[in-house]
């Protein structure tokens, strides 16, 4: 399963995350193409340090020039919105060319209301957390983007489905 160890290592961590993004939209039964990992962190110094070594003992580094520590950093991520109008921090593999780890930089919805209102996904032996339809649709329509648009469609959809059975 791709991005199977970042899973394992995260939870090994006890980082709280959920997942969001392409990948959240296919863990909620939706086939599509996704290309990269999204992930929705709580905004703390303790949950980011955790963050920052699980990902420095996989081997994962910064596409910026920066050292991972900075992440950590509240100030360094508000200068980064400031001047770059930075939205995710990306993390690469040197090995794993096709896996990349985008982390949301700020809070674009109440992290700890959704982290209750998450939905688990098991595959394999790990649990999952994933952000549910309805915060997953927030964030998507935040984003914009046409393949966003794309996705809440198809959200939608699903819950129609979903909502029929029941």
């Amino acid at each position: 399963m791709f991005y199977e160890s970042i899973f394992r290592q995260l939870n090994k961590y006890r980082v709280e995350y959920l997942v969001a993004g392409g990948v959240a939209v296919v863990l909620h039964g939706i086939v599509r193409f996704t290309a990269d990992l999204d992930i929705f962190a709580k905004l703390s110094f303790e949950n980011w340090d955790k963050f920052i070594r699980a990902m420095k003992e996989l081997g994962y580094k910064a596409k910026l020039p920066v050292k991972l520590e900075d992440f950590a950093e509240e100030s360094k991520r508000k200068e980064w919105i400031a001047k770059k109008n930075m939205k995710v921090f990306s993390f690469y593999h040197p090995k794993k060319h096709l896996e990349l780890i985008d982390i949301f930089v700020k809070e674009y919805i109440d992290f700890d209301a959704a982290y209750k209102r998450r939905k688990m996904v098991r595959a394999k032996d790990i649990n999952i957390p994933v952000v549910c339809i309805k915060d997953l649709k927030k964030l998507k329509k935040i984003a914009g983007r046409p393949q966003d648009l794309a996705d809440i469609g198809s959200l939608e959809e699903l819950e129609r489905i979903e909502k029929g059975k029941k």
